[in-house]
């Protein structure tokens, strides 16, 4: 656990998120984008609990709703549920390798991606299928760089 939070760390990469999130993509890569905003919200929760919940992350949901042009709410509370379930879990995650903390980000970017696929399957929206996992999948790849370089960046400038 970090003991001193980096404020203008925390805004940069939020803010680097959002822009990644709805940055020009390849087409056909589209669907492997990483759920960038759903990383740096699990980071901020694990590493930052007291400063950064389920609130903060449902705010940004909803700016990232706004962003995609996506139903008011969806992506806000798909945001405050990765929130809580990583604030419920946040003491044992410190313990865990950063593989380990992969496949849990792996999980909670699914179940991410799950609520706003579900949302929009009712109204009237995506394709079936699981290539909704894709985002997912490659957000918990991305883990074990962004982890460490945010750690170095929130220690140095902290």
């Amino acid at each position: 656990m970090l003991s001193v939070i980096s404020y203008p760390v925390m805004i940069v990469s939020i803010i680097l998120a959002l822009v990644m999130s709805i940055s020009l993509f390849p087409v056909d890569w589209f669907q492997f984008r990483p759920e960038w905003l759903g990383v740096i919200v699990f980071y901020w929760t694990f590493r930052a609990p007291a400063q950064f919940g389920i609130l903060i992350a449902w705010c940004l949901g909803l700016l990232l709703d706004v962003l995609e042009s996506t139903p008011l709410g969806v992506n806000g509370l798909a945001m405050a549920v990765v929130a809580f379930l990583v604030l419920t879990i946040h003491q044992r995650l410190r313990m865990f390798p950063i593989p380990q903390q992969a496949a849990i980000l792996f999980l909670l970017l699914g179940i991410n991606q799950m609520i706003v696929h579900f949302v929009k399957q009712l109204l009237g929206g995506d394709e079936a299928g699981f290539s909704y996992l894709w985002p997912a999948l490659t957000g918990a790849l991305a883990w074990p760089i962004v982890c460490p370089l945010l750690d170095t960046l929130n220690r140095k400038l902290g």
